[in-house]
């Protein structure tokens, strides 16, 4: 039976979660159009066979200007050298994710560079290792090894349905397994490091910003340094890049330009900065996981791609547990925490912090 207390809290909390309901589909629309830019981009390069470089090198310039203009980071309050400096840092570590990012949705695909991304998870091993106390650090190995079977797992095909042992449905898949090959784990690496380069970025730029509209305008410093850092590279790239086809029939380029810009860099930006300060669901999170498993799975239903819906369950259950455990506070501190407010203060002075693990 329920005491008093616990009644007057689920009827509090409902009205709660009610405003959080249009955020949530705010959320995942969002996190949907964004992966279909990815969809729309990996199709482009692979079917038009340009530049990678040069390919995401205009797309961030492009929403370099558009963030500046909107943001004017050179008006209002000024910024400090030690908040311009960082960003401008961070600009560097912007630019290398994007190359190494879309390099990776070309060379495994935009479900395991999506997916590959959640890698980031692994600073919340690190960080529960070298600044956390009492916390179980078996826990977090554990974490790590489920999230790199995940890995392996999805390198070896398991969420398509020409390699994958779950998928059984299909005729005639003996004739296609010989084919092709699945990919190697270190061809994995590509997406599983920018998904670390991408964590690290997003812990700088909370690390430096502390108010919103300050983040929002310090975003925009990054993205301009990061088209700076990527204009020598895009250059050596048209030095010595390959002439286009001209026989080759190219696709229409102008959907994978508009939505990169529009739904990759700008507004997902502004869509995961409310999602952490409204929803407190940050990227490499569990929750985060399910919003794109869903969009992913829409996606490669309506790109008819090569897609086993059991296998990439597997894949994303194994991932999810293991970003589970490797960013979790450990529940004993959460229990010590708790015990500790309910002897010594009512609830309403209890200090809530929302876990931010990468």
């Amino acid at each position: 039976m329920m005491s008093p207390r616990q009644v007057s809290d689920n009827r509090a909390s409902d009205p709660f979660k009610l405003r959080q309901t249009p955020l949530r589909i705010i959320h995942f629309i969002a996190n949907f159009l964004r992966i279909w830019s990815v969809y729309s981009m990996y199709h482009y390069l692979s079917l038009s066979g340009a530049s990678v470089v040069l390919f995401i090198f205009s797309c961030v310039a492009t929403s370099a200007v558009i963030l500046l203009v909107l943001q004017k980071p050179w008006r209002g309050r000024p910024l400090s050298n030690a908040q311009v400096i960082p960003s401008m840092i961070n600009g560097a570590i912007t630019a290398l994710y994007f190359i190494l990012w879309v390099k990776g949705v070309k060379s495994c695909g935009p479900l395991r560079a999506v997916l590959g991304e959640y890698s980031g998870a692994v600073l919340g091993v690190l960080s529960a290792t070298l600044y956390r106390h009492q916390v179980h650090i078996w826990r977090k190995v554990g974490g790590l090894i489920a999230m790199l079977v995940s890995f392996y797992l999805l390198s070896k095909g398991w969420a398509m349905a020409t390699y994958s042992p779950l998928y059984i449905l299909q005729d005639g898949l003996d004739s296609k397994v010989g084919n092709e090959s699945g990919l190697w784990l270190k061809d994995m690496a590509v997406p599983i490091c920018a998904g670390i380069l991408s964590a690290v970025r997003r812990v700088i730029a909370r690390r430096v910003s502390l108010k919103n509209q300050m983040k929002r305008r310090l975003h925009a410093v990054t993205i301009a340094s990061a088209t700076c850092f990527m204009f020598p590279v895009a250059m050596w790239d048209v030095i010595l890049g390959k002439a286009p086809d001209s026989s080759r029939e190219l696709p229409l380029s102008v959907w994978p330009y508009f939505s990169t810009i529009a739904f990759g860099v700008i507004l997902i930006f502004y869509i995961e900065s409310i999602a952490e300060e409204r929803l407190h669901m940050v990227f490499s999170s569990p929750r985060h996981l399910m919003v794109a498993g869903g969009s992913v799975i829409l996606l490669e239903i309506l790109y008819k791609m090569d897609f086993s819906l059991a296998g990439f369950l597997v894949c994303c259950a194994i991932l999810g547990c293991g970003i589970h455990e490797a960013t979790s506070l450990g529940r004993i501190q959460r229990d010590s925490s708790s015990a500790l407010d309910l002897s010594e203060g009512p609830p309403g002075d209890q200090i809530q912090m929302s876990s931010l693990p990468t």
